[in-house]
């Protein structure tokens, strides 16, 4: 079932990047800015305003802190990581 909601959501999300996020976190703004540098789209899912859905998401990825980024370009749903890991990716 998590990866499932993961995959749901990467369908709907017709951009370059999915990211997940959380309120009051400065590595979320900071890959907003990076996405937006470089002329990525992404969408936002925020944690805080979904019960449950933190813990799926780490079920399905091991990653407990915010952000979680995938990136959606070629027709894949590839798991990146949070913030440091999108940055050295995007290099």
């Amino acid at each position: 079932m998590s990866e499932a909601v993961i995959l749901q959501h990467a369908g709907e999300a017709n951009t370059d990047f999915l990211m997940y996020t959380g309120n009051f976190c400065g590595y979320c703004s900071a890959a907003k800015r990076l996405f937006t540098a470089k002329n990525l789209t992404f969408k936002e899912i925020n944690f805080d305003q979904h019960d449950g859905l933190r813990q799926a998401v780490v079920t399905a990825t091991g990653h407990r802190t915010v952000p979680v980024i995938f990136d959606l370009r070629n027709g894949n749903v590839t798991f990146i990581g949070g913030f440091d890991e999108t940055s050295a990716y995007l290099r």
